[in-house]
């Protein structure tokens, strides 16, 4: 027995070193603790929280995302439970607005307002654009080389490679820019 329990502390030391990277994001047990905070008050939630641990449904969905789902994220990139439809509110200097998750971008809309936008992704040119009152401006794209190609406010274009010294040229040019 004593030489099981080595071999097996062994085993699972070296899988520990092994599958250390896959760490993921445990979309599923966070989208179960998200729903069980916002069910009620504190009273509510705590005797959930209880019910859902007496049950398993945590330890469940932990052993899921550990096992498989956080895998298929590791291999893919993608986590198949992502959080499509997820509005969060995020507080501005202008006032609140709401963030929406797309499946291939973010709609924003300000509290109390009817205006919105969305920043969506374009897989076919691999671009980010804005669309606003349905017009689709480009921000940037993203060149076969890993270069990015950046729209200036002024209406030119920027080329460059996301580095420190990209950066600091595209800061340099966009702080002109807006003058």
């Amino acid at each position: 027995m004593k030489k099981l329990s080595w071999k097996l502390a062994t085993l699972m030391m070296c899988g520990a070193f092994v599958f250390s990277s896959c760490i993921g994001s445990f979309a599923l047990h966070h989208k179960v603790l998200d729903w069980n905070q916002g069910i009620g008050d504190k009273w509510v939630n705590e005797i959930v929280f209880l019910a859902l641990n007496i049950v398993p449904v945590y330890g469940i969905c932990y052993l899921a995302d550990a096992l498989v789902i956080n895998s298929i994220e590791f291999w893919s990139g993608e986590n198949p439970v992502a959080s499509i439809g997820d509005v969060r509110q995020v507080k501005g200097e202008n006032g609140n607005y709401f963030v929406t998750t797309l499946e291939n971008g973010y709609s924003i809309t300000k509290e109390g307002e009817d205006l919105s936008m969305s920043l969506v992704y374009n897989h076919d040119n691999n671009s980010w654009n804005v669309i606003q009152n349905g017009e689709t401006t480009e921000l940037f794209r993203i060149n076969e080389n890993g270069a990015v190609e950046y729209a200036l406010p002024n209406g030119e274009a920027m080329i460059v490679m996301p580095d420190a010294q990209g950066v600091a040229s595209l800061r340099a040019a966009t702080s002109y820019a807006m003058r």
